[in-house]
């Protein structure tokens, strides 16, 4: 059940999570590579980038 008046409650966190995965999918089935690398983990992931 919704709550009344069309209240939207939005989880950033999840939302930051989910759009992580999709960028490791795209990066995923774009490979070359059976497995990503780890440095290619890290730059689709902007480890280490100041956000």
């Amino acid at each position: 059940m919704t709550p009344g008046g069309g209240t939207t409650v939005q989880d950033f966190v999840a939302l930051a999570e989910i759009e992580l995965c999709g960028e490791m999918i795209i990066a995923a089935s774009t490979a070359d590579e059976e497995r990503l690398s780890q440095d290619r983990i890290d730059e689709v992931l902007m480890v280490g980038v100041s956000r």
